[in-house]
């Protein structure tokens, strides 16, 4: 079994601000705009300063209002964005789960999308071929492997969706998972509770979790550990239950 303090997230002291100036291109309105907010600052600070380090085994949680830097964070430790200052590595193959639609193509057949998400995921033929069964089981649409999924209802795309990223996880057993407000899965209430066991199992795998939520239920349900992001830096970190607490009082719940 793996020592549970292996190293697998390290951020240190990153900062990330976007640049909010109008460019020429955009237009005349863009221009216009331009010239009424001129003198103001046209830079947006989302990141000042943070710091965190992640082991084997953890669950973290990361909440925060809308806003507040939670998805700016996960994607830099993903590699989606680069920090403009301080330190970010990672140990071990890393998956960031955003939502259950990523990739799906309305033009193509149920079938065509399970291995065209399957591919996205880093599976290869063959393993996408082992894991369809299941897939197509889970999400009990048998009966439309066939169809395009712009026939599709949005309950049959949330099944599908589900399905596929939730059996690709399993095959790929990341050793990072950062998941960013992906947790709920709607459809209906069977379904919904057969999604969140396999959720569980995922996140009580071993690997080491990043949850970005609202749901403060899900984070104190499946978080040792939780950092509170206000308007871009650490408001509190420490035990899921004291730092949601700390939260509530601010905000309610």
């Amino acid at each position: 079994m793996e020592d549970k303090k292996t190293e697998r997230i390290v951020v240190e002291r990153i900062s990330k601000k976007f640049d909010l100036h109008f460019r020429k291109q955009e237009g005349a309105l863009a221009r216009i705009l331009s010239l009424l907010y001129w003198g103001e600052e046209k830079e947006l600070h989302v990141l000042r300063d943070i710091s965190l380090r992640v082991f084997s085994g953890d669950s973290i949680g990361i909440i925060g209002k809308n806003g507040c830097g939670k998805s700016t964070l996960l994607r830099i430790i993903a590699g989606i964005y680069r920090a403009d200052k301080g330190i970010v590595k990672t140990n071990g193959n890393i998956i960031y789960l955003t939502g259950f639609f990523n990739g799906l193509n309305d033009r193509l057949t149920m079938w065509e999308n399970i291995y065209l998400v399957g591919a996205i995921y880093g599976l290869s033929q063959r393993e996408i071929k082992k894991k369809f069964d299941e897939i197509v089981s889970f999400s009990g649409l048998n009966d439309f492997v066939d169809t395009k999924l712009y026939q599709f209802s949005s309950g049959m795309l949330i099944r599908l969706g589900f399905s596929i990223v939730i059996h690709c996880l399993h095959q790929k057993n990341p050793d990072i998972l950062l998941i960013d407000e992906a947790f709920t899965t709607g459809g209906d209430i069977e379904f919904q509770q057969r999604a969140l066991g396999k959720m569980e199992q995922i996140i009580k795998s071993g690997a080491s979790v990043l949850l970005a939520s609202h749901s403060l239920d899900v984070i104190q349900k499946y978080c040792d550990k939780v950092l509170w992001i206000d308007d871009g830096v650490i408001a509190k970190e420490g035990k899921a239950g004291d730092v949601v607490e700390a939260y509530m009082k601010k905000y309610g719940s």
